[in-house]
């Protein structure tokens, strides 16, 4: 089994410091064997903001997974914003837009949707995608495909199309064919697991979806700072959602949700449908 954290929408520049010192001592309980982090350190990419990020993210144990968001790109300085937009985020956070773990349970990809032409709109590239179908291709079926994006392929009903990232239909085929396992986001402040097959209809296969909320910006959104615990084993994955008490001064467990793998389809499963072995 591997455990993951899933940070979020850090937004530095706009973070509640109540929160840094109980989150860091928190995930480094846990002891997870990746940190993810989807997005967004930053709320203005100013050097401050991306000083704080760094010393943050240095703050925490590793190996680490960090994708960049749309708001790691300037938005007043235009300048900045065309000609070298994610230039900050490449000098304190890493020059690797698209990291990767792996090992011999999982693969954890990370890919860049940030894109200087939009004010918060994602998308991939084709040159993304055939990059994703020849480094998953080679892995061993055995192995747990896992691609970290800050906006996300999928959301519930209640949200619009518009928040998805573009491509994502061509990127989901790709997904289908080369066995990814789940997709990890952040970008809408607002927690959710799930799978994509009432949006995808694409035979015989469903990824699971895992929406973690912001971790520490004061901009919530009508959701607690929250994070996710993602715990992976062979055909199960157990996320437990973790959310601040503010009367308490921690984050506390909020819930668990599980699901199942059957062939290439992951659906959610009940401690009864577990129990049963369905």
């Amino acid at each position: 089994m591997r455990t993951l954290v899933h940070l979020s929408d850090l937004h530095f520049g706009r973070v509640d410091q109540a929160l840094l010192g109980p989150l860091r001592e928190l995930v480094h309980s846990i002891a997870a064997d990746v940190v993810v982090i989807s997005g967004d350190l930053t709320q203005r990419a100013k050097v401050e903001e991306f000083e704080e990020a760094r010393a943050f993210l240095d703050s925490l144990p590793g190996p680490q997974i960090v994708v960049p968001g749309n708001h790691d790109i300037s938005l007043y300085n235009v300048l900045r914003r065309f000609a070298r937009p994610l230039s900050r985020y490449r000098r304190y956070i890493t020059d690797d837009l698209e990291p990767v773990f792996i090992d011999d349970e999982i693969a954890v990809v990370g890919v860049n949707t940030a894109r200087s032409l939009t004010i918060k709109d994602g998308r991939v590239s084709h040159e993304q995608i055939a990059a994703l179908r020849e480094r998953l291709s080679g892995l061993s079926p055995d192995v747990t495909r896992i691609v970290v994006t800050h906006h996300p392929f999928d959301l519930p009903d209640h949200f619009e199309k518009r928040d998805l990232v573009v491509r994502a239909p061509l990127a989901m085929e790709v997904f289908a064919e080369t066995g990814v396992d789940i997709l990890m986001a952040g970008h809408m402040h607002a927690s959710h697991a799930g799978s994509t097959a009432a949006r995808y209809q694409i035979d015989a296969y469903a990824a699971l979806v895992i929406q973690a909320g912001t971790a520490t910006s004061t901009r919530g959104r009508g959701e607690v700072n929250s994070f996710n615990v993602v715990r992976v084993d062979a055909q199960r994955v157990e996320i437990d959602r973790y959310g601040w008490d503010a009367v308490g001064g921690k984050f506390e467990l909020v819930n668990t949700e599980k699901f199942m793998q059957a062939g290439s389809v992951w659906s959610p499963h009940t401690d009864g449908m577990l129990a049963a072995g369905l």
